[in-house]
């Protein structure tokens, strides 16, 4: 690496480092470039969905993507100018993984136009000196790394852009300019990821530029690790905090559940270039504790604009799932705790697909833990800043964050299911239906899938062809309670077997590696068991695996159009068109409502996992998150209580000691959490 120094400014000495080091600290796993990982199975079929869903759509008719500020139009729901960014960062994953090329286009139009009209002094997007604030720009420059990383054709246009527009972000923040709002002070480790990048992909003669905008991002940014402190950090419950926290409290920054899902990674991502390792102790502190003290059983953020502890008549919003998600995929590339892709695979296979409809048309703002029923409500509700619209699936529903952010959720899961191990190894970090080409460093190239309806089983079939021998590590999810791997590697080879006993997992990573000859194939099954965990005031919540099951409440859906978006042209979908007031008709709103008791108490100690009969053969149904879809439920012994609405949603659960049942005592079910659209997921424990 080679540097010449020479801005005198605080930070300089980790310009000094990476310089001297040559390069930033590693990470423990190496991305695979975009587009090298493909869907198979249920994933495909998500990512299908999406594409033929909302998100896929929203460049035809959405107004804050057809008819942007960005593009020369009219729309944009906030001054900061994000709608365009977001939606461009979750896109290009999506339209590559699946090499959709009308998805393909739809990128190709925006970033053309958005490169075309890049500012004189480099500044990305429409706004004029006066009124820029650097934050929007971070996504959007997560799109075009996407986009470089997948097509490497868009390297001569979008580089020269990315380095003329990294310029002047350096001087806007040396003359102490570029965060007119906090929003990009939490949130600049996603400008550094970016800034990482070029300098390890494309740094052409611009490696001081780069390590020193940086620094000036750490420099000028809120400081994560600070917060992430004992004597700093808010453990309880944020409503009980006096004075009350309000968007104008200096800690709100950090508390703000969407801020804290983004800076989980900052300590992390800041490590690369600084080498300060008390920021990784801090990261870890900051996973733990957020997701322990404000976290709900979904694996996401209990948060409704403003983190409030853990209750389960609070909220947890769908841009916070997907940052959650996306924060510790990149955790456990750089640090590689296995609890961080553990972590992961919660949210993505909980708390992601609650909140979409089956045909991924329509989304939530909010998700409650308990929530028999999700509609429009009207006057005073428990959340600390979202509207009557916050548990309604729709199009849009009460703020359009979450409509331009959510595509990113599932296609980077995907891409950051494989990584690169070592010289010669490929690991399967997010375990997940899906296929990999790639040449390793060492040149060996593989080609390898699998096969597997997990997280709803939990066998995995492996096959693969190399050029030369290499080594598959496996991540062993830390609820499994056993394992066992049957491996046949070169040609006429015998099958091996290992266990636990004879091949033991990294006991940091989860990983277990197999070496492996040219061809073979290989079959890992993972043993689940009925897990509970602690929620508090003795309630809890239930596992099978990787997957949360909620009580089946029952349902009755009916829909209305979605009356919030007014555009007009053509319907994607039907080709009808019409002058004004024209959305796609599967945009609907819908009133979801239980149609059996919620109020219900279980005994733990009769929970009994059920299967289908032919699980080894089972096909899943498509869509997979539909009721009923995944094969598995759970029966226990339960009872309704006396326990009644607040605010327009189910009070918290009734106190230990004031439980008695107030009915029979039956076999209520359990299902996966992600088919429930109303379910009840914090279950108070019975008192006989």
């Amino acid at each position: 690496m080679s540097c010449f120094l020479v801005n005198n400014y605080v930070g300089l000495q980790f310009i000094m480092f990476a310089c001297a080091r040559g390069a930033l600290n590693p990470l423990t796993f190496a991305p695979l470039p975009l587009g090298s990982i493909k869907p198979l199975g249920w994933l495909d079929d998500q990512l299908r969905l999406m594409s033929n869903g909302l998100a896929g759509h929203e460049h035809d008719f959405y107004p804050i993507v057809s008819d942007s500020v960005w593009l020369g139009g009219q729309s944009e729901y906030s001054p900061l100018n994000e709608g365009i960014p977001y939606w461009l960062n979750g896109l290009v994953p999506l339209a590559y993984s699946l090499d959709d090329d009308r998805l393909k286009r739809q990128t190709d139009d925006v970033v053309d136009y958005i490169l075309n009209h890049q500012q004189s002094d480099g500044w990305l997007g429409p706004e004029e000196p006066a009124d820029r604030d650097i934050w929007g720009r971070f996504p959007l420059c997560l799109g075009l790394m996407q986009l470089v990383d997948a097509n490497e054709s868009k390297s001569a246009q979008v580089l020269p852009a990315l380095y003329d527009f990294v310029s002047l972000v350096r001087l806007m923040l040396i003359r102490n300019n570029g965060f007119e709002e906090f929003w990009g002070r939490v949130r600049y480790a996603d400008m550094t990821i970016v800034l990482q990048w070029l300098l390890e992909k494309h740094p052409g003669n611009h490696t001081h530029t780069l390590l020193e905008t940086m620094s000036l991002l750490n420099g000028r940014g809120l400081r994560w690790a600070k917060y992430y402190n004992r004597g700093n950090y808010i453990f309880k419950d944020l409503d009980e905090v006096q004075p009350p926290i309000t968007g104008d409290s200096v800690v709100f920054p950090y508390v703000h559940a969407v801020n804290a899902a983004q800076g989980m990674k900052a300590g992390a991502v800041i490590y690369r270039f600084n080498d300060d390792a008390s920021l990784l102790e801090s990261a870890r502190n900051g996973v733990n504790w957020t997701l322990t003290y404000h976290g709900d059983p979904a694996g996401s953020i209990t948060g409704d604009e403003r983190e409030s502890g853990l209750a389960p008549n609070r909220g947890s919003e769908l841009c916070t799932a997907v940052e959650t998600m996306y924060s510790l995929s990149y955790l456990y590339q750089a640090l590689g705790d296995r609890v961080f892709a553990d972590r992961c695979e919660r949210a993505a296979f909980n708390a992601l697909p609650v909140m979409f409809t089956n045909d991924l048309w329509a989304h939530q703002y909010l998700v409650l833990p308990n929530q028999p029923f999700s509609h429009s409500l009207h006057g005073p509700n428990p959340f600390w800043n979202t509207g009557d619209q916050s548990i309604l699936y729709g199009a849009a529903p009460n703020y359009p964050c979450c409509t331009v952010n959510m595509p990113q959720g599932l296609p980077k899961f995907l891409s950051a299911s494989f990584v690169q191990v070592g010289a010669n190894g490929i690991g399967h970090a997010l375990l997940s239906p899906a296929r990999v080409t790639t040449t390793l460093p060492s040149g060996t190239h593989v080609s390898l899938a699998c096969n597997t309806t997990y997280p709803f089983t939990n066998t995995f079939h492996y096959t693969f062809t190399a050029s030369a021998p290499f080594t598959l590590h496996l991540r062993l999810p830390s609820w499994a309670s056993a394992y066992e791997i049957h491996a046949t590697s070169g040609s006429g080879a015998a099958p091996k077997t290992y266990t636990a006993a004879s091949l033991p997992s990294d006991t940091h990573t989860g990983m277990l590696a197999l070496d492996l000859l040219e061809t073979g194939s290989v079959t890992y099954d993972l043993r689940a068991d009925i897990r509970t965990e602690d929620r508090g005031n003795d309630t809890i919540s239930v596992y099978h695996g990787a997957l949360l099951y909620a009580l089946d409440v029952g349902f009755s859906d009916s829909t209305t159009k979605d009356s919030s978006i007014s555009v007009s042209g053509t319907d994607p979908l039907t080709d009808e068109t019409e002058a004004t007031n024209r959305i796609p008709a599967a945009a609907h709103n819908h009133y979801i409502m239980n149609t059996k008791p919620w109020n219900i108490a279980i005994d733990p100690a009769t929970l009994v996992y059920h299967t289908a009969d032919n699980e080894g053969e089972y096909e899943l149904p498509n869509p997979i998150w539909a009721y009923e879809g995944p094969p598995g439920y759970i029966t226990a012994q339960g009872c309704e209580i006396a326990w009644g609405i607040e605010m327009q949603v189910p009070a918290v659960p009734p106190a230990k000691g004031t439980r008695a049942c107030v009915g029979e005592v039956r076999e209520v079910v359990l299902r996966p959490y992600g088919s429930l659209k109303v379910h009840m997921a914090v279950l108070p424990v019975m008192e006989r």
